[in-house]
């Protein structure tokens, strides 16, 4: 008996591995133990394994992360199950985009976070009225003016883990009736605890009829309390106080942003337009981070039966639009875990990192996507999750929520 095998608990044997973390693209076996990576090599030598994939033909990433979700399920209306969204749709990390505030994150990290397989953090919402309405979009929000910050910060040093930065919306509803004044608290926010901030562009509230800002200078005045490093999000939005609005060329001040550090996040959710996408990436901008923004309806509880759009399906939309397969990869990993300043674990697959993995087949053959509109995109390829690996468990997803990739694949007669 051979007494110098290595011992693994589980080895993903010859898939085709994509990680930029490492800029490795290539065939390669994987060995976990006690849920961390333990060695990635073209071939492992000599093993004894507890479990092993045979994983040929099917491509392996670090953990997809999804920068943008709602998932504080039964308390808000439009919270879905974090397991069905996360690990059950090919994902092991979300995050909670504005669910949650200092008033609601202990029933949020007890009820959601504690008891999900998947990985869940969250930026909580900066203006959250203490008592707020079950989806009721307007009662939620409070006066920046009323709101203390204190216990946001507080919160965040004592979560260090779970809340990784702060949400705020930046949009006709709400600078209707605060101004700026909710990006003045959010700026207050992100300075004095060096975290992040997502700030949500295009249209959501009712509008202040009677103070209805200029579609088209919001997005540039927004990037003024912005700094490097901060996240805009629904950068591909079709509403016209959007990133993009109505214009055709992409403004200066938006590269510019982006130039000192202003991430884009696609957001896909109610506002992704192809033909905004086009426009953009025509003209060489591209999204840091791809995120879903999946929900469930405002206006009825844990009802998720309109939802038709995915992470992965939104990855494949933007593979179809022209986004290669390297850099889509990066959106949803690497690129991700810089923002949530947690690389060093997550969003790779170095030796060391939790063990974490995403497990995907590239799918071959005409398919058809929708963005928003309902405007249609024929794609001839599309990314499926068949595996996930969270800490070093292997599950097998049941992929419930992503009708976009299940549905609608075209068949030749």
């Amino acid at each position: 008996m051979n007494t110098n095998l290595n011992l693994y608990d589980l080895v993903i044997t010859n898939g085709w591995v994509i990680d930029p973390s490492q800029s490795l693209n290539g065939n390669f076996d994987i060995a976990i133990n006690n849920g961390r990576i333990v060695a990635i090599s073209h071939h492992l030598p000599a093993y004894k394994a507890k479990q092993t994939i045979a994983a040929k033909g099917y491509l392996i990433c670090p953990k997809f992360i999804d920068l943008h979700v709602h998932v504080y399920e039964w308390i808000t209306t439009f919270g879905l199950s974090a397991d069905d969204v996360g690990i059950n749709a090919g994902v092991t990390t979300v995050i909670d985009q504005g669910s949650s505030s200092a008033f609601t994150f202990p029933g949020f990290k007890s009820n959601v976070v504690e008891q999900a397989k998947t990985d869940v953090r969250c930026f909580p919402l900066v203006n959250h009225l203490a008592a707020q309405a079950l989806g009721d979009s307007e009662s939620g929000l409070e006066n920046p003016q009323k709101v203390d910050i204190d216990p946001l910060i507080q919160l965040a040093i004592e979560n260090p883990q779970i809340v990784r930065g702060f949400k705020a919306h930046a949009e006709s509803g709400t600078i209707s009736r605060w101004g700026m004044g909710v990006l003045e608290l959010a700026r207050k926010l992100g300075d004095r605890t060096n975290l992040p901030l997502y700030i949500h562009t295009g249209e959501l509230f009712p509008v202040v009829a009677a103070n209805r800002p200029n579609p088209e200078k919001i997005v540039e005045n927004v990037l003024s309390y912005m700094k490097p490093g901060d996240v805009i999000g629904h950068c591909y939005s079709c509403q016209p106080d959007g990133v993009m609005g109505t214009r055709t060329t992409v403004p200066k001040w938006l590269i510019a942003a982006i130039e000192r550090g202003v991430l884009l996040d696609l957001g896909h959710g109610l506002q992704f337009s192809f033909d905004i996408a086009r426009r953009m990436m025509e003209q060489g901008v591209l999204p840091h981070t791809v995120s879903s923004d999946v929900h469930g309806d405002f206006n009825r509880v844990h009802d998720d039966s309109h939802l038709n759009y995915s992470l992965c399906g939104a990855l494949s939309k933007l593979m179809a639009l022209g986004l290669d397969l390297e850099n889509a990869i990066a959106t949803v990993t690497i690129n991700p875990a810089r923002v949530l300043k947690a690389e060093a674990e997550i969003g790779t697959l170095q030796v060391g990192s939790v063990a974490d993995i995403s497990i995907l087949e590239l799918v071959e053959g005409d398919c058809l996507f929708f963005d928003s509109l309902g405007q249609q995109l024929v794609a001839k390829q599309k990314l499926v999750p068949v595996w996930v690996v969270r800490s070093g468990e292997l599950i097998q997803p049941h992929r419930r929520l992503l009708r976009d990739l299940e549905i609608y694949t075209l068949t030749k007669a």
